[in-house]
């Protein structure tokens, strides 16, 4: 739901009164297709999914070309769950629409995600690398970017762990490259996973804490909960559990210094290990 906060975002009321305005009565008879497909999200974010269904039909009705009805109609397929047949077909169609290579390599990263919610993986792979292909002919970096992370996960569900290790090094030489920050934390995330599953520990390590420093500058809490958590892994499997407890009860003190609520499986890895320690303390003051 959007939300209301002291930085300036719109509020929930704010952006009913803004669709309103836009939309009641015949008002929306001036809104243009692309302008129609960008209130779609705000519409069901206030949950109003008949305005959505409005605006969806409306970007279709008003698009004065092919590539406008490509975009509004692929939204639409999206909203009604068609096929990945269907999906695959218009992303074919969209590669023949003149300046429709940006819609094409959309539709094909979306029937990778399907076929890789389907554990199709193969598939997923063929659909994901064909849709980079047509992103590097537009030079657009930020969907090569997901292009990567979708073929990086792939492989790692199909325990491919070196492959993913080389998808996973283009997306942060690529995130480095555009300077985007939020994704670097990411892609350092995911890739120390990988070098950690093969057993690169240090190299997990360095990654992670890369990770985690550049999370807390942005102050950004899930980048730190994932650091945070690969470093506590990777402490408890070289039975350093001081530095594992440390780093589960900083991820703590964060979320609680934010006046968030902690992630439970934090709290529940926390009194896990606690109770880990105190029967290994048990044990060792029985054996002497």
């Amino acid at each position: 739901m959007v939300r209301a906060n002291m930085n300036g975002e719109v509020t929930a009321e704010q952006a009913r009164k803004i669709l309103d305005m836009l939309t009641d009565g015949g008002v929306m008879d001036g809104i243009n297709t692309s302008l129609a497909l960008r209130l779609v999200p705000l519409a069901l974010e206030l949950d109003d999914v008949e305005l959505s269904e409005r605006l969806l039909q409306h970007a279709k009705n008003k698009a004065t070309d092919e590539l406008e009805k490509g975009w509004a109609t692929f939204e639409i397929m999206k909203s009604t769950n068609s096929t990945i047949d269907d999906f695959a077909e218009l992303a074919v169609k969209s590669e023949t629409i003149e300046n429709g290579t940006p819609l094409a390599a959309a539709v094909f990263h979306h029937v990778a995600l399907l076929h890789l919610s389907l554990q199709e993986f193969q598939e997923a792979q063929t659909f994901a690398s064909r849709s980079i292909r047509l992103r590097e002919k537009i030079e657009d970096l930020s969907g090569i970017s997901y292009g990567l992370a979708l073929l990086e996960t792939c492989a790692k569900r199909m325990d491919d762990h070196d492959t993913a290790i080389v998808h996973g090094t283009k997306r942060i030489e690529l995130a480095l490259s555009m300077k985007d920050e939020e994704a670097q934390i990411e892609a350092m995330a995911d890739l120390a996973h990988s070098q950690a599953t093969i057993g690169n520990f240090d190299a997990a390590k360095d990654l992670y804490q890369q990770s985690l420093e550049l999370s807390i500058e942005l102050e950004d809490l899930s980048g730190q909960l994932v650091a945070r958590w690969g470093l506590a892994d990777i402490a408890e499997i070289a039975e350093d559990y001081e530095t594992a407890m440390l780093q589960l009860s900083d991820c703590l003190h964060t979320f609680i210094n934010a006046g968030l609520p902690t992630p439970i499986a934090v709290r529940q890895r926390i009194e896990d290990l606690a109770d880990f320690n105190n029967n290994v303390s048990t044990d060792e003051s029985d054996s002497q």
